[in-house]
């Protein structure tokens, strides 16, 4: 998310321009050829590994064999996941809302595991769940099923995961298997929300489901080998008439929408451009960013209070900030954000959208609370002004399926290469393997950032090579910026908001020292409430710790004069209410905070 200032000095407008695109995209590394070292996203994706490796199989199994009219031993378990025969929508929020809506997700996540790690028994885990689950394949599962489009995309996204990474060789039988079953249970195009519910239906809840989001993983599907039939798919369910077409002509079809799963549709709209090579998709995908990053989202990144979009220069942001504490559904969400920036700037090579998932990442994803054994899952970023972080109400919900996957994703996000550079998306501790003219590379980055503004880079090769390593500089990267190759000052020019590329011929052992200028900077939360700002640093916003939502009275300049102590992790300003504690989101575990603090005029 980026701004421009205004003449107060406050960011409350954030583009992010449409340049013309190269011809062909940066490509994504494989996921083991980056590996994270020792730091939170390691820890966080460890931990994902582990939990989900640790999961019983028949329990995993149980709904789908329950519906499909199997044995199915084990217990349940719990939540959104169980089989529930009584579920009553009206009065049981909780338990079988969803059947077994997040297996895929949980297996798509342990493939890419896998793919990281090497882990054999991660492997071995994968295969047996996939053969397991093609013994339920039936029209029963589908039966007055409320999810048939968002259980089956989570499936197709399992089972190319499980060939692709996992090397299971009876993936695609099986997704083939899913696929005839599946399709005699879904609409014959991508239906809106508001077209679903013109069906017949016993409840709102049976409008909710997803076809405009299955072309995205049909389109992979193809990519990777499963046949034509998935492409052919993948364009019929694409929402071209009430969704792409007119975003593609800039009319904004966003407001009134469900917020994650129509930024989840954008990369269908990405994979369109991939491989149909439709500009109109591409069109589409920019234009919504735009006005996400502009119009719908906080200064931490995340979006859709109340799991919704709103109508712009309304003010509704800041209303949101005294009506709801679920404003930003955070695993989902940055999920669906970490794809389509991932998307766009592979395609555009534009370092600001590695900005805007690098804010998402520390601001939100990163600081979210563990999954517990009982199907407790952090749900939303809580931006009200008496905050607190909490775990959903209901057991294994959505936001439990797609944190095990965007966790396995954070080495892919980190790095990018063409033929002649190396992009270094995120400052994260990493260490990327590749082969640069049949020279094997290594880049092994150690870093602290954001909490500190220095990172360095190690290569070690095997002989001599020449390429680029290509620096994104952040927007906000202020003038005194420094790179230095081997403690020698860097001649590249360093202009906020692009990549700095570095061509040299590189030896084994050279090392490259960036150190960020990180001013500090207040954003206001929209352009109707310029007085209601949020303070960063770098990348990162600072929560004021507070037990009352009450102002704190404070001016422009108390604000940015904020201090950091306790080496980048807490800061703290004087107020007219005495001295207040700023936490960046990843360091909060308790208590009250803020994120939008009222300053005097």
């Amino acid at each position: 998310m980026l701004g421009t200032a205004a003449s107060s000095g406050i960011l409350f407008h954030r583009r992010i321009p449409l340049f013309a695109e190269p011809a062909v995209p940066l490509e994504q590394f494989e996921y083991s050829d980056v590996q994270l070292l020792d730091g939170p996203m390691r820890q966080q994706f460890a931990t994902n590994h582990a939990f989900f490796l640790a999961i019983d199989e028949d329990k995993l199994l149980k709904p789908y064999r329950e519906r499909s009219g199997l044995p199915a031993p084990g217990e349940d378990m719990g939540g959104w996941y169980d089989n529930n025969p009584d579920y009553d929508f009206q009065h049981n929020n909780a338990r079988g809302f969803a059947p077994g809506h997040s297996f895929g997700q949980y297996v798509s996540g342990l493939a890419r595991a896998y793919a990281i790690t090497g882990d054999k028994p991660t492997q071995a885990k994968v295969q047996r769940l996939t053969r397991a689950y093609a013994a339920t394949i039936s029209d029963k599962f589908y039966e007055d099923f409320r999810f048939p489009a968002y259980t089956y995309d989570k499936l197709v996204c399992a089972l190319i995961d499980a060939h692709q990474f996992a090397g299971d060789a009876d993936a695609f039988a099986i997704l083939n298997k899913t696929t005839d079953t599946a399709l005699r249970h879904l609409p014959n195009r991508a239906l809106s929300r508001t077209q679903q519910c013109e069906l017949p239906h016993k409840n709102i809840s049976y409008c909710w489901d997803e076809s405009y989001t299955l072309p995205e993983n049909l389109f992979l599907a193809y990519t990777r080998g499963a046949g034509a039939r998935y492409r052919e798919l993948g364009a019929r369910y694409l929402e071209d008439d009430t969704y792409f077409n007119p975003l593609a002509n800039g009319e904004n079809a966003l407001v009134d929408q469900h917020a994650y799963s129509h930024v989840n549709a954008l990369s269908s709209a990405m994979q369109a451009y991939l491989v149909l090579g439709s500009e109109k998709h591409l069109r589409a995908a920019k234009n919504a960013f735009q006005m996400i990053v502009s119009e719908q989202s906080f200064a931490t990144g995340g979006w859709g209070p109340d799991e919704n979009f709103w109508k712009p220069d309304t003010g509704a942001l800041a209303t949101s900030l005294t009506k709801t504490h679920s404003s930003f559904e955070t695993p989902c969400g940055a999920y669906a954000h970490f794809k389509l920036t991932r998307y766009l700037m592979r395609v555009t090579r534009d370092s600001r959208y590695g900005d805007s998932m690098e804010r998402v990442l520390y601001n939100t994803i990163l600081g979210a609370k563990p999954l517990l054994e009982d199907g407790s899952s952090f749900y939303y970023s809580d931006y009200n002004d008496a905050g607190i972080k909490s775990y959903h109400p209901d057991k294994w919900p959505c936001c439990s399926g797609t944190f095990p996957q965007i966790t396995a994703d954070y080495g892919i996000s980190s790095y990018f290469k063409d033929d002649q550079n190396v992009y270094v998306n995120l400052y994260v501790p990493l260490r990327l393997t590749w082969k640069q003219n049949q020279t094997r590379c290594t880049l092994h980055q150690e870093t602290q950032y954001p909490w500190s503004n220095e990172t360095a880079i190690t290569l070690s090769l095997a002989r001599p090579e020449t390429f680029g390593v290509a620096l994104r500089i952040p927007a906000w990267a202020g003038a005194k910026t420094r790179v230095s190759i081997n403690s020698r000052r860097a001649d590249t020019p360093l202009d906020p908001g692009t990549f700095a590329t570095l061509r040299r011929t590189w030896k084994d052992g050279d090392r490259i020292e960036v150190e960020f200028e990180m001013p500090m900077r207040l954003e206001a939360i929209d352009a109707q409430h310029t007085d209601q700002v949020a303070l960063l640093h770098g990348p990162m916003a600072l929560f004021a710790m507070r037990d009352t939502d009450s102002a704190l009275g404070l001016t422009r300049a108390q604000l940015l004069n904020a201090q950091p102590i306790s080496s980048g992790s807490e800061w703290r300003m004087i107020s007219p209410a005495g001295e207040v504690q700023l936490k960046p989101f990843v360091n909060i575990h308790n208590g009250r905070y803020r994120l939008y603090q009222q300053v005097t005029a």
